[in-house]
């Protein structure tokens, strides 16, 4: 399968920069979910259909399932301590390198497996990029009993921080409701501009029922925007702050006490 469309070739374009920049033999990879993660991993099985000798973990049952049907051999965090690098794509990405995931309803599995890596690139396209977070509207993963009741913890948050009356979607796809790789469901924040992604992320996982949400902040180290005309950027956000501790150790990264 070849790009066909610009925004098409963005991705490839922000893919194959990043096999080239970061992947070599031996590593073990996180595999992200959606588009133009989806495009990384069809260039990466031309490169090991070359002799890229890698294995990698998937972050969701679509990548798993591109993964074999283009050779990538792969493995599990059962098996696996420690992933080198995970490369995933972004429905949102602001300078600093915080981002909006979870347009693939994928979220969950693809922060596991970003914090089992020593390193996180983005792959984007350049329409990826924002000056503020929220245009795309955030997923909130969440389990299905008493969903209703959550939703409407979650209306309260917001409110507290000065989202008043935001549109709380539950995601639905041809009349079905949508659900997770985990079995759950998943709620869209229409925010329109998200001003404290640091405090949202922090907070919103406080509340009971809600597993998982879609602001990664801290967590890109670097990220690869791909433009159509076949030109890529590589930008270091590895000292932005994170709204989480965490147990991964990483360039300018402090682990948990």
């Amino acid at each position: 399968m070849e790009p066909r469309t610009e925004q098409d070739r963005a991705k490839w374009t922000a893919g194959t920069a990043a096999i080239d920049a970061y992947v070599r033999d031996g590593m073990k990879l996180g595999l992200g979910s959606g588009t133009t993660s989806h495009w990384f991993v069809r260039a990466l099985g031309k490169a090991v259909a070359d002799g890229l000798d890698v294995v990698g973990v998937p972050t969701s049952t679509a990548t798993r399932d591109l993964a074999l049907e283009v050779g990538v051999p792969l493995t599990t965090l059962a098996d696996v301590e420690r992933l080198d690098l995970t490369i995933d794509g972004a429905d949102e990405i602001d300078h600093n390198g915080a981002m909006i995931k979870g347009g693939g309803a994928c979220l969950l599995w693809e922060r596991i497996v970003a914090d089992a890596s020593d390193r996180m690139v983005a792959v984007v396209d350049d329409s990826k990029v924002v000056e503020t977070l929220g245009a795309f509207p955030l997923p909130i993963e969440v389990i299905p009993f008493s969903w209703e009741s959550t939703r409407r913890s979650i209306a309260r948050l917001l409110a507290k921080h000065g989202y008043s009356d935001p549109e709380l979607r539950l995601r639905t796809r041809d009349g079905e409701t949508v659900v997770t790789d985990s079995g759950n469901y998943i709620i869209d924040a229409h925010l329109q501009a998200i001003t404290d992604p640091l405090v949202l992320d922090a907070e919103l996982n406080w509340i009971p029922g809600v597993v998982e949400n879609g602001l990664f902040t801290g967590i890109a180290d670097e990220f690869v925007i791909g433009f159509a005309d076949g030109r890529h950027e590589i930008r270091d956000t590895s000292s932005a702050p994170s709204a989480r501790p965490t147990t991964t150790l990483r360039k300018g990264r402090a682990p948990v006490a």
